[in-house]
């Protein structure tokens, strides 16, 4: 596989400069040899003299007597033929040996001297079937006579499933009077031996002695049976040989085969048109009897003890319908196994008078362990070790299958019958993983990706079988037993590979369970709905209709159910689309109990983590965030998503052993956050772009208006139909409800991406003051002298622009202000207790006195307001620079509330300055006030200087700034001077350092009174 992977080829076959140097050490083969290939000759050698010992022995071979015996007898033989098949599959083996061989030369002065050997050998073998049936030609009579005692054993095991039906195979409710009974027979270990190896010892065996096959009828028959048995035979991994094609071409090849060669061809069409079927059968009788054996043992498990047998024939049965189709495309009870080896043995051991001594030996250690076996030792927990006690087993066996041996295994039958029992029980007591890996292992589906994910793929699609998708990834865990010693460069790869499938396969599942309960809570978010008040006015309208005379309904006219309908049933086996849903999610839920955890190539995999990850992300995909559209779900929404969500996920806790309460809480706490633990957007992120994209940036070009009576912000009347009404995500429920998803710690990353933009404003606003500094500078010394005023105003530019960029720091802090509050209002509900304390500590501590302490920043982050923002004085804090002194910064603060005062007069130009009762200015420039309170402040805070005495000189500047418009005669251009009086008085209450009194001495009240008067006649006032 080296060789012929593009990835794993070694790049110096493909370099083009070696090319001739590998052409001519290809021709002048065999001159050069590798030290490490010599180890296969060393193993041909020995397999030849170890082969050739059995023979002249005369051995004696039944898999149903000397089970051991025979069994590595047949292994090695396919075992050596599978190498030296293997070793003729590498195409670059001359070019490797050959330049191994040269450096050997270059580095030691001599050739390898084992080259020539090794070399001549791959001559030879360059036909190799050929020259591996010359070779076992004389081990035809061992070969065979083993072979053949499997006619008892692969027949009875090669059925079809209406026979295995009609048997009751694997059933313990076939017989219910001897369901104590321990399972055990002549041949125990034959009852779980893998078909699969035993058609590759039939098919390989047959193939190398060949001439048995066309003499013998008995090897024949069974030669026949297994080549109906499938298309291919596994070599080794995902290296298969093709029996029909392999088995003709050396038939071909010999005469007097040509009846041999009609029988191939007839065995390969009973194959193509019979085996798919056969073995589809197989399969669903196979998952009917493992349901049935699985509930049985798990309702009893106690028969676990005495039914071991059929547990490990149905694990073997299960693989190797699992290993056909790669092809094609709990613990025992430790007292019953005791018992059963403690006392059964005895008679026929003990019965056998004569016996030779070495024998004799091996028979008396069989006894004296048997007999040192007692319950106590299960009572006290001691580890039990009896390998030793199997090895002379197989020492026996070898002992006793000679010709001519004292004491011949054959005239002996109850003694292997014994011994077989006594091996399979001591296994089940000290090796049981060893017993389950041989009869379960199925490794060999790592070098069957593709097969394998479909299989997954089939298995999900299946109702029924998502209770067993775990299985995948858990298998997974046995790809670690593919690699070997003299591979390791091929770990890393196997390990890829196998952590690859197995993430695969649990995200899919987890996906599938997580879409599940995604598909739960829309549907309870549906039910949810259906009960809001926003519904309930079909419900009164009929309620106020009721005395009238009902009206029938038009012809086709669907009557609208009343929310709770859906609960009424007449049938309970009407199954509605939440039935499918809960059972689905039962299904696959019950996948998760196969296992807590499982270790793949030395990473401990936890399947449920990988569903708490896909839990987590639901929240965010509840969201429906669409960056394209700027579309978003509604806070209050998604807050009734969420609560149906938590109910639905803890509905988990009932099938999965899951913290459902840490799930959700460590969900809400990272949603809080800008980033969760993955690195992606939480709902904090996305309603903060959302706001500040699409609701704040459409309110600072006016399409949205702030609309302070009713504490949410409105559409402006366009001609334009709006993406979305502001009032629905903006109103108090709805910042009420983002509070409470996002919480202090989210609102907190909404006010520092507030405060970003407000001290972008505020850079470009100290722009336009140092551009017109001359001019503010003579106008604060000249405020009361209104012919100087009037020609320095004309020379002014940019007013326009700075009241613009002070209404969009208004709207901003006025938006703010709200979801603060209502982040109040949800800690009140939450934790009252707490809130008070907050509330006494920001009023004990005057905000003069030093506003870094952390108290107010603590108030703020609870939602509670302060005079002076904390937030805004840490951004504008940061905003000072080492280029500019405190003197500069002070100056610049100081003329930017001119800029401001005597830029107020141009609003009334304004027609959109007009002042609604119900939104407010339609230009959004009432949230002028709280722009220059909260800025002034911050600002006069960061520059330790008397907040209070600014606001005074900007009120009188503002003042006689706006007196001024009284002296303009053309009131048509002015019809907005009323509205821009209401301002003033607006700045005067929104600042905790400005009173009426002092607005009473620079402005009258009675032209405010005025203004309010005018502004308000236009409106009817209805009561009642």
């Amino acid at each position: 596989q080296t060789c012929t992977d593009p990835k794993t080829r070694p790049s110096f076959l493909a370099d083009k400069s070696m090319e001739p140097a590998i052409k001519y050490i290809n021709k002048k083969f065999p001159r050069n040899q590798s030290r490490r290939l010599t180890q296969c000759e060393c193993c041909c050698d020995h397999v030849y003299e170890l082969l050739n010992t059995i023979d002249a022995c005369q051995c004696f071979f039944d898999i149903s007597i000397n089970f051991d015996f025979t069994k590595n007898y047949l292994d090695l033989i396919i075992t050596y033929t599978s190498v030296i098949i293997m070793l003729s599959r590498i195409d670059d083996k001359k070019a490797l040996v050959g330049m191994f061989n040269c450096a050997h030369e270059m580095t030691n002065g001599s050739s390898d001297p084992s080259y020539p050997r090794l070399g001549q050998m791959f001559v030879e073998y360059e036909h190799t079937w050929k020259k591996l049936t010359e070779e076992f030609g004389p081990h035809t009579r061992s070969v065979t006579s083993a072979l053949l005692s499997l006619r008892m054993v692969y027949p009875r095991r090669n059925l079809p499933a209406e026979q295995w039906r009609s048997a009751q195979l694997l059933s313990l409710l076939s017989a219910p009077a001897a369901m104590l009974d321990p399972a055990c027979c002549n041949t125990m270990a034959c009852e779980y031996l893998s078909m699969e190896v035993m058609e590759r010892w039939i098919i390989i065996g047959f193939l190398l002695c060949h001439s048995s096959v066309n003499t013998n009828q008995a090897s024949q028959e069974l030669w026949k049976m297994a080549l109906r048995s499938g298309l291919y035979l596994t070599l080794t991994r995902d290296e298969v040989l093709n029996i029909h094609k392999v088995t003709e071409d050396l038939f071909d090849s010999i005469k007097g085969y040509n009846k041999r060669i009609a029988d191939i061809k007839e065995c390969r069409e009973h194959v193509i048109v019979n085996c798919g079927a056969m073995h589809r059968e197989r399969r669903q009788f196979l998952r009917g009897a493992l349901k049935e054996l699985f509930n049985v043992l798990e309702d009893e498990p106690g028969l676990l003890g005495p039914k071991a047998l059929f547990v490990f024939m149905a694990l073997s049965f299960s693989r190797d319908e699992v290993l056909w189709l790669c092809q094609k495309e709990g613990k025992p009870t430790m007292f019953f196994i005791t018992e059963s080896i403690s006392y059964p043995p005895s008679c026929p051991l003990q019965n056998m008078y004569v016996c030779p001594e070495e024998e004799s030996v091996l028979m008396s250690s069989f006894v004296s362990t048997l007999s040192a076996l007692s319950i106590k030792q299960v009572e006290n927990k001691e580890e039990f070790d009896l390998r030793a006690l199997r090895l002379d087993w197989m020492r026996l066996q070898a002992y006793t299958s000679v010709n001519k041996a004292p004491l011949p295994i054959k005239d002996y039958i109850d003694l292997p019958k014994v011994m077989n029992l006594i091996q399979f029980h001591t296994r089940m007591v000290d090796s049981l993983d060893e017993l389950l890996f041989e009869t379960s292992e199925l490794s060999i589906l790592s070098f069957y990706p593709r097969v394998f994910e479909k299989m997954f793929s089939q298995s999900s699609e299946e109702m029924t079988m998502k209770r067993y998708l775990m299985a995948f990834p858990s298998v997974c865990s046995q790809f670690s037993q593919c690699g070997h010693p003299l591979c390791p460069e091929e770990v890393s790869a196997m390990e890829k590979r196998s952590l690859r499938l197995c993430v695969t396969f649990l995200e899919q599942i987890a996906k599938q369970t997580s879409t599940v309960v995604l598909e739960i809570c829309a549907e309870q978010c549906n039910l949810n709905d259906q009960l809001q008040p926003k519904h309930c006015a079909e419900a009164i309208s009929a309620a106020r209709h009721r005395k009238q005379k009902k009206q029938v309904p038009k012809k086709g006219e669907v009557l609208k159910e009343k929310p709770g309908a859906e609960s009424l049933r007449k049938d309970r086996s009407v199954v509605t689309n939440v039935d499918k849903m809960h059972l689905m999610l039962t299904e696959l839920c019950s996948c998760y109990s196969l296992c807590t955890d499982f270790i793949v190539f030395d990473h401990i995999v936890v399947p449920t983590e990988f569903l708490i990850s896909h839990l987590e992300t639901i929240i965010v995909r509840m969201a429906n965030y669409n960056q394209t559209t700027q579309e978003i779900a509604r806070p209050t929404d998604l807050l009734a998503g969420l609560r149906a969500y938590t109910a639905s996920v803890h509905s988990l806790s009932s099938y999965i052993n899951v913290d459902v309460t840490r799930l959700v809480k460590n969900v809400l706490l990272q949603q809080t956050q800008p980033l969760d633990s993955r690195g992606v957007q939480t709902i904090t992120t996305l309603y903060t772009n959302w706001f500040l994209e699409s609701l704040l940036r459409q309110a600072s070009n006016a399409l949205i208006l702030h609309c302070p009576t009713m504490h949410c912000f409105v559409n402006q009347a366009t001609e334009n139909d709006p993406n979305f009404r502001a009032e629905e995500f903006s109103d108090v429920s709805e910042l009420q409800a983002l509070a409470e998803l996002i919480g202090p710690y989210g609102l907190k990353f909404l006010s520092e991406n507030l405060m970003w933009h407000i001290t972008s404003q505020v850079s470009e606003l100290k722009k336009l003051v140092i551009e017109n500094m001359d001019i503010l500078v003579q106008m604060k010394n000249n405020f009361d002298k209104p012919e100087e005023m009037a020609n320095l105003k004309k020379r002014l530019t940019g007013g326009e622009n700075v009241l613009k960029r002070m209404t969009i720091i208004g709207v901003i802090l006025s938006f703010r202000a709200m979801a603060q509050d209502c982040l109040k209002q949800v800690l009140l509900k939450h934790c009252p207790y707490l809130m008070g304390p907050l509330e006494c500590l920001r009023d004990f501590i005057a905000p003069e006195d030093d506003i870094k302490v952390n108290v107010f920043e603590l108030a703020s982050a609870a939602g509670l307001a302060c005079n002076i923002d904390p937030a805004l004085v840490t951004a504008i804090s940061s905003m000072q620079t080492d280029n500019t002194s405190v003197d500069e910064e002070y100056k610049l603060s100081c003329l930017l509330l001119v800029f401001i005062a005597v830029s107020l007069p141009t609003l009334a130009l304004d027609p959109n300055s007009f002042y609604s009762r119900e939104h407010g200015h339609n230009n959004n420039v009432h949230c002028l006030a709280v722009a220059i309170n909260q800025v002034a402040a911050a600002m006069f805070t960061v520059q330790a200087k008397n907040i209070e005495q600014h606001l005074k000189e900007f009120l009188l500047m503002a003042s006689n700034a706006l007196l001024q418009l009284g002296q303009n005669t053309e009131r048509m251009d002015l019809k907005n001077r009323e509205s821009v009086y209401l301002l003033l008085h607006m700045i005067v209450e929104e600042s905790p350092f400005l009173s009426q009194d002092m607005l009473e001495s620079c402005f009258p009240y009675v032209l405010l009174r005025n203004a309010y008067r005018e502004v308000y006649k236009s409106f009817v006032i209805t009561l009642g």
